[in-house]
């Protein structure tokens, strides 16, 4: 039986239990949260700012960047040589601060060999294997443009063979908990290595791609405070969506466009490409050499009023183009970028759009390497 003043302490306790109760947030009582509620708030944006424009150290970074190559088709498969190429010692020794070839373009597929968590645990062998490659290539005396490349559910496009899928609603954590790993792993690496955030981003992201690409610079910055980043526009970098971009407010970047135009000659025959274009497209009339101005006039405005350099991060032509047809268009590509004072690296070694033969282990006799690279 409870006496008077255990009843009046129970009752007390009570009291005090409800108005603990009312002072929590709705969260703890079990109460969804507010429907505004940032589900990215552990990643947040840069603060507004007035863009500073680039750096010394950025615009430097972009000059050096010169002539360059993608390493494309290697790490950027589910798995490497799931394409047919891996990273080869041959490949590395083409390129140099006294070779044609004078920075390279690194594309990784990173979500392939991370845990399906929010946490994205990225496997350490395949870890180790980035950081020796570019070890090796930071060692020939280049730049090294570290990538994003082919998170098909970021974009929310179809999975290739062979990637492993996660949760839809961790798609976006995933992203940054990579590149927190990824920085910090490289926080310590000279400064000829640059970061890129994502490669094309397009689909899904088109409406979220600057929030995204501004709370990504803000995570780098936390290990990596001035290590250069490159950041380009949705529309698959395409120089068509700098109308919609905004550019994050931090001096060390450096803006990338990728350029394809125009698309009926560079992706004749690709047979990805459905329906499948055809071939015979020729190269170059007055028309397509205005093709190829154009988005390098645009960007090259957009870098002007805005203050930050222009890199073409990628460009090239399918091998079904016509030999010669695709030789010009390599010399008119090249002559064009650098004209409006950009750096390049072309779309990419060894593969359907390269130049240099991996069977034969030599550059092909089809000119193009001279095209791009020879005087």
């Amino acid at each position: 039986m409870k006496t008077k003043r255990s009843i009046t302490a129970t009752l007390a306790a009570a009291a005090l239990c409800l108005l603990a109760a009312c002072a929590s947030p709705p969260e703890a009582r079990g109460t969804p949260p507010a429907a505004d509620a940032d589900p990215l708030a552990d990643f947040p944006p840069l603060a507004a700012a007035a863009l500073p424009g680039a750096s010394p150290a950025a615009r430097a970074y972009a000059t050096r960047l010169a002539r360059g190559v993608n390493f494309g088709n290697m790490l950027d498969a589910p798995t490497e040589g799931a394409w047919g190429l891996r990273v080869d010692d041959r490949y590395i020794a083409l390129v140099g601060p006294t070779a044609d070839i004078r920075s390279v373009r690194l594309p990784v597929r990173w979500s392939n060999h991370a845990s399906a968590d929010a946490q994205a645990r990225i496997d350490p062998v395949f870890m180790a294997r980035v950081d020796d490659v570019v070890q090796r290539l930071l060692a020939r005396g280049v730049p090294v443009v570290l990538d994003m490349h082919h998170y098909r559910q970021f974009d929310g496009d179809a999975l290739d063979a062979g990637e492993a899928k996660a949760p839809d609603d961790l798609v976006d954590r995933r992203f940054f908990a990579m590149w927190r790993q990824i920085a910090e792993h490289f926080r310590d690496a000279p400064p000829a290595l640059a970061f890129e955030l994502y490669n094309e981003p397009h689909g899904r992201l088109t409406e979220r791609w600057n929030d995204l690409m501004s709370r990504g610079v803000r995570l780098v910055r936390q290990s990596n405070p001035q290590r250069i980043i490159v950041v380009g526009p949705t529309q698959w970098n395409s120089a068509r969506g700098l109308p919609a971009f905004a550019m994050p407010p931090d001096a060390n970047l450096v803006l990338t466009i990728h350029h394809y135009d125009p698309f009926t000659f560079t992706h004749q025959g690709a047979p990805w490409i459905k329906p499948q274009m055809p071939t015979g497209v020729g190269c170059c009339s007055a028309r397509l050499l205005a093709d190829i101005r154009a988005p390098l006039d645009l960007a090259q405005r957009w870098g002007a009023s805005h203050g930050y350099p222009v890199y073409v991060g990628e460009f090239g032509a399918f091998d079904k183009v016509a030999r010669d047809d695709r030789d010009r268009y390599a010399r008119a590509m090249r002559d064009e970028i650098e004209r409006h004072g950009m750096t390049w690296t072309y779309w990419e070694l060894a593969a359907g759009f390269g130049f240099y033969d991996p069977v034969a282990g030599a550059v092909r006799p089809d000119g193009l390497e001279a095209a791009l690279f020879g005087p």
